[in-house]
């Protein structure tokens, strides 16, 4: 069973978890990062180093978060846009995979958190802040 990143990440974006991760499995957008459910070995090292509680096997991800597995799969290309299950996705997300979706960007070394990530880390609900922009460097 893969390891799912859930809303805690939006907004903070720490890379503690990419450091420990045996296998390239995390995918990286400007503001938070996802994990390719079909590349992770469930091997768990990621969970307890993420500062902010972000990170679940799928079977213990919070109910009020079960939208982030589809968002995994899609923003790391494991499923196709059109495949997606968008329930419980916002608006804005929605509408940027039916357009010229593009799969962020495989992350393989630790770097800093976004400058603002103390101030949101311990804020929920935070999928409206879901930026669909792949990271771009």
């Amino acid at each position: 069973m893969a390891y799912i990143v859930a809303d805690p990440c939006i907004k903070c974006k720490y890379t503690d978890c990419v450091a420990v991760c045996p296998v390239e499995c995390f995918f990286e957008g400007k503001n938070t990062l996802v994990i390719q459910p079909e590349e992770c070995i469930d091997f768990g090292a990621c969970e307890p180093e993420c500062p902010t509680t972000a990170i679940f096997e799928e079977s213990a991800l919070p109910d009020k978060w079960k939208a982030f597995i589809e968002i995994n799969k899609v923003f790391s290309g494991a499923t196709a846009p059109s495949d997606a299950d968008t329930t419980g996705w916002p608006e804005h997300m929605k509408e940027a995979i039916e357009g010229d979706f593009e799969v962020w960007p495989l992350i393989t070394e630790s770097k800093d958190a976004l400058p603002e990530a103390d101030d949101f880390s311990e804020s929920e609900d935070k999928i409206g802040d879901f930026d669909v922009t792949p990271f771009a460097g």
